[in-house]
């Protein structure tokens, strides 16, 4: 028999974690199985089929956790960074819809249709909110982060397919854009990159229907951030001057700073020396006329200097410059905060990275040491990968005492899945 429903991205995520790739379903013969291979990477250009595409990723998703497959393994599969291009052309073109007012009448649904109003919105937004601090805290993996599929599910989906004025229904195409993007981000955090492509393309629909130009923008920089992560640097840079053209003159001068960051890292990634240092100027340059007064996004309540000076360390850890890396981590580690743990941790690594680079074999293994501790407390197949690399760059120096004593800490630490 043919494996129908979940089934198939079940199998494929298994194999995948055994071979530690992903694996796409015509590799293993199930391409033709898949029950819906197009949701979530539709970018439709009507409201009612926006409404229908992300109610319907909302509602995929719950198969992996009822098969026991876990928070978005129904969902696993091959990232496809083409998949981003025509989402962004379309936002582009048309960054804000002309009206998302919906009336449904009884006979669309079961008994009284559900008439939405800010009350309901609201209880999205502190939902956001709760969840970007515990993704800060715990990791995409954490316990916690299973409310985010599941809150999109039961609170979102029926609101979106309620009753709600223009006026209501921007708000509530806002809240819901930031708790798709929120589940993106966490899924890209635990290695799953399918799921989170097709949550990103959802949120910057949701966004074009909340008419939130830097809220799509920040979908953009998501984008690009992970397009980055797997290698597609060029790629990278287009989505981030997608958010940035489309900001120029609407965004608060930190959100400016921000999408100049993420066009940096994509520049470094694609060995761009210039082009990144331009980046990290302009970046840095918008962040200095930022003003405690300004009216930033809640969702850019991350970003301050240290996360410039940790992602500007990333950038020359990509450049192979240590001197510029060992500058920066030192800014970005002078205040560890438990509220970022996951930032704390990735940081620690590119600093052992930066000293291991720069000869200082005692110093990188200290910072990995202070890494694996920390990577211990949450749960980010991204912070894992992040300390295989270090462990891979030290694999000159395996029989020194110091790198056995990490390689033994950091044991327990690679063996339990992120």
């Amino acid at each position: 028999m043919v494996p129908q429903g979940a089934a198939p991205h079940l199998i494929a995520a298994a194999i995948g974690q055994k071979l530690g790739r992903p694996v796409p379903l015509h590799e293993i013969g199930l391409a033709d199985a898949d029950p819906a291979p197009e949701v979530g990477l539709a970018f439709p250009r009507d409201v009612g089929q926006a409404v229908r595409s992300a109610t319907e990723l909302y509602r995929l998703d719950l198969a992996g956790r009822r098969t026991g497959g876990g928070i978005w393994q129904s969902l696993a599969g091959s990232f496809a960074v083409s998949a981003y291009a025509t989402p962004a052309s379309r936002w582009l073109i048309t960054p804000a819809d002309s009206s998302v007012a919906r009336e449904v009448s009884p006979a669309e649904g079961s008994g009284a249709p559900l008439k939405v109003g800010h009350s309901d919105v609201q209880k999205l937004r502190e939902a956001a909110e709760d969840a970007r601090r515990w993704d800060s805290k715990y990791g995409g993996g954490d316990w916690r982060s299973s409310m985010v599929p599941e809150c999109l599910r039961v609170e979102a989906a029926p609101l979106l397919l309620g009753s709600y004025s223009d006026e209501v229904g921007r708000a509530l195409f806002g809240a819901s854009a930031e708790l798709t993007r929120l589940a993106g981000w966490m899924a890209f955090d635990t290695g799953q990159q399918e799921a989170a492509q097709r949550y990103y393309i959802q949120a910057l629909r949701l966004a074009r229907a909340a008419a939130d130009v830097p809220l799509g923008g920040y979908v953009l920089a998501s984008m690009s951030l992970q397009a980055t992560y797997r290698g597609f640097g060029d790629e990278g840079v287009d989505l981030a001057q997608a958010a940035l053209e489309r900001n120029r003159g609407l965004a608060t001068a930190r959100t400016m700073s921000f999408f100049r960051l993420v066009e940096a890292r994509a520049h470094a990634r694609a060995g761009d020396a210039v082009a990144a240092g331009a980046a990290l100027k302009a970046a840095e340059s918008w962040l200095e006329r930022a003003r405690p007064g300004d009216s930033d996004p809640t969702w850019l309540g991350f970003y301050s200097y240290d996360r410039f000076a940790a992602d500007a360390a990333e950038c020359y850890r990509d450049l192979k410059a240590p001197r510029q890396v060992r500058r920066f981590t030192e800014q970005a580690l002078s205040k560890p905060t438990e509220e970022f743990v996951r930032s704390h941790g990735l940081r620690l690594v590119v600093s052992a990275v930066a000293e291991l680079e720069s000869g200082n074999l005692d110093a990188a293994c200290e910072q990995g040491v202070r890494a694996v501790e920390v990577a211990g407390r949450i749960s980010s197949a991204r912070t894992t990968e992040y300390v295989k690399d270090l462990l891979h760059r030290l694999e000159p120096y395996g029989d020194e005492p110091r790198v056995v004593e990490l390689r033994e800490r950091a044991r327990p630490l690679l063996v339990t899945p992120a």
